[in-house]
């Protein structure tokens, strides 16, 4: 016997909500759902372009992806945001999508790094000059969210991060040291996640409803998920399961 979806979120009515009572069930419907919008991509210009966040709650979701069938070799893959911390290092978002997104016939598609090799955050003009080679607007940027409201390396009161959500800076990066949690970050400014044809945003668990439905209608320098919620200009996919 199939479980029922949870209830709606309180979330501004733009938001469109796609709920699952498991979180196989989220994972398989966003990476159908990503997959068929760089398949839009690839027939409207003959490239498409994701962006994809790290941590754990993505990795379902990706192995998924990876599976979908697509012109992969059409497709240029980056990161909402990276840590600054050597390749080899276990908290390197590149890692993880290599691991699980890059792999079999997706080994094809174009990956962007934020990061050269080491751990040097302080180039910030080579992650700007890596990310003009992507297509833009990408066709979708898939987020995830912390429990403190945070999206992509941007923290609330973290050093760097108010500027990066300034919507009208034309900066497509920014160095940001956060104080609750580890490493220094490179994470895409506001203005560079919404220069795509679509927000997906993955999150699971109470805490995490708890913390987005907190943010809807909050300051973004307090709540930086926020800054998407409130906005209307792009599309907002919410993918949640309990």
């Amino acid at each position: 016997m199939s479980l029922a979806p949870p209830a709606p979120l309180r979330l501004p009515s733009a938001v469109q909500q796609h709920r699952f009572a498991a979180a196989a069930q989220t994972a398989q419907a966003l990476a159908i759902a990503v997959a068929r919008n760089l398949k839009d991509g690839v027939q409207r210009r003959g490239r498409a372009g994701l962006i994809v966040a790290g941590g754990r709650t993505p990795i379902a979701f990706l192995d998924r992806l990876a599976r979908q069938p697509l012109a992969w070799s059409d497709v240029s893959v980056s990161l909402t945001d990276e840590r600054c911390v050597p390749a080899d290092h276990p908290d390197r978002n590149e890692a993880l999508v290599r691991r699980h997104l890059l792999q079999d016939s997706a080994a094809s598609a174009r990956f962007v790094p934020l990061l050269g090799p080491g751990a040097d955050c302080e180039q910030l003009q080579l992650a700007q000059q890596a990310l003009a080679s992507l297509p833009w607007p990408s066709d979708v940027v898939v987020l995830g969210m912390g429990e403190d409201g945070h999206v992509a390396s941007l923290f609330a009161g973290a050093e760097g991060s108010a500027p990066a959500l300034d919507a009208r800076s034309a900066e497509r990066v920014a160095l940001v040291a956060p104080s609750t949690a580890p490493h220094r970050r490179i994470s895409l400014t506001l203005s560079a996640l919404l220069d795509t044809r679509a927000v997906m945003i993955l999150i699971q668990g109470e805490g995490k409803r708890i913390a987005i439905e907190r943010a809807a209608g909050a300051d973004p320098v307090v709540h930086p998920i926020g800054a998407f919620l409130g906005q209307q200009s792009v599309p907002v996919h919410l993918y949640y399961s309990p």
